[in-house]
């Protein structure tokens, strides 16, 4: 069984402080960038019309008295990997789409915590803050459950039910799902209201029209889903540093440079190269937060190879920064390279064909990168001719 951890609101709980803050006061994500979108909002401002996704001058028409916070993505990411760590202390395997739900298979925790209902406990206990939890046989039913669970109990679908209860969910569930979520505006237009009206169309029809999202969709629909992308537990390496007044674009590069040396002279490192970072700063303004995560094309330990993938990225703090902190997200082999001198060329070639794909894989999950195989190709129907297998360089 996969139980599903959702916390609502949780970019901005962070954000405002506390679930107390959110009580009675009507509260948005203040937009960033160009779009002019507000983000998560509080119970009382979606009593009032305003949803997240909303244009900042609707949602001010319709709540004149909105309050908008400025989001805080580096305690966003602070606060759920210490949920993460904690779930993880429970033992528990967790996939991490995004900050707020959790997914995890319970099956192999029932000798630990007794049953499912000390899972469920456990979990609670882990967590240590309101939240929904579901129980089904996938993670999008499980999903669907914890999002109508009550905060003190569990909502729990058993398998023979999964379809039917999937069939009365709304289409909108599909857009916790990126890459089904692009399909919502279009079957709402359409008159497609529940995952029930989306599985009684054919399988071809929804192909033909949505491509393989629509494939996706269906089968989500019908109860089916993929096994979890599970999490590597890696040691987390970060640095930060106090920039005072001095906020020059030769001050910010001289204090990078300063936390891309202590990264690397860190003895949990191993010798390891580093493959994925997180650059973030405290911002002056308004007490806000700005990262942004960069994953290199290779592996790296060469600290001014570094340094130029990341310089650039400083030119897009919004406002001056007060400390800057640089965290390591995944890690790569141990650093130096002589496959050359060893097995030639070919060998160099094959090397670097892996390293491209372990960033892949790094940025869009362990099944981004699949081959191809011919399995009948005879066959008459042409789905039945390949299929899709995980790519071995």
């Amino acid at each position: 069984m996969i139980v599903c951890v959702h916390l609502p609101r949780f970019q901005l709980t962070v954000a405002a402080g506390g679930t107390e803050a959110l009580a009675g006061r009507a509260l948005a994500i203040a937009p960033s960038g160009d779009a002019q979108l507000v983000g998560d909002v509080s119970g009382t401002a979606q009593a009032k019309g305003v949803t997240a996704g909303m244009g900042l001058g609707e949602a001010l028409a319709r709540c004149p008295q909105l309050v908008l916070v400025p989001e805080d993505p580096v305690g966003v990411l602070r606060a759920w990997e210490a949920i993460a760590r904690a779930l993880e202390g429970i033992g528990a395997a967790i996939e991490t789409p995004r900050p707020g739900v959790a997914y995890f298979d319970a099956d192999g925790l029932r000798s630990i915590h007794r049953d499912r209902e000390g899972v469920i406990a456990a979990t609670r206990r882990a967590v240590a803050r309101p939240s929904r939890i579901g129980v089904a046989a996938t993670r999008f039913c499980a999903l669907a459950a914890s999002l109508q669970a009550r905060s003190r109990r569990a909502c729990i679908i058993d398998d023979r039910d999964v379809r039917r209860y999937l069939a009365a969910q709304p289409v909108s569930l599909l857009g916790y799902r990126d890459q089904t979520a692009p399909l919502v505006p279009a079957l709402g237009r359409l008159g497609i209201s529940t995952l029930g009206e989306l599985a009684a169309l054919g399988a071809s029809a929804v192909t033909d029209r949505f491509g393989n999202a629509g494939t996706l969709a269906r089968r989500l629909a019908l109860g089916y889903d993929e096994p979890l992308r599970t999490r590597r537990v890696e040691d987390r390496l970060e640095e930060s540093m106090a920039l005072g007044d001095s906020n020059s674009a030769e001050a910010l590069s001289r204090a990078l440079g300063v936390l891309i040396d202590r990264l690397l002279a860190r003895l949990e490192r191993r010798d390891r190269t580093i493959r994925a970072v997180v650059l973030s700063a405290l911002l002056v303004e308004h007490g806000g937060t700005w990262c942004e995560r960069v994953v290199f094309r290779e592996a790296l330990a060469n600290p001014l190879r570094i340094r130029l993938a990341l310089a650039p990225k400083l030119g897009g703090l919004p406002a001056p920064a007060q400390a800057l902190t640089l965290a390591v997200t995944a890690m790569g082999p141990a650093s130096g390279d002589q496959t050359t001198l060893l097995d030639g060329e070919r060998t160099a070639r094959l090397e670097r064909l892996r390293d491209a794909v372990a960033q892949v894989r790094t940025i869009a999950g362990p099944h981004a990168v699949l081959r191809v195989m011919a399995v009948s190709p005879a066959a008459r129907v042409p789905e039945r001719r390949y299929t899709y297998t995980p790519f071995l360089p």
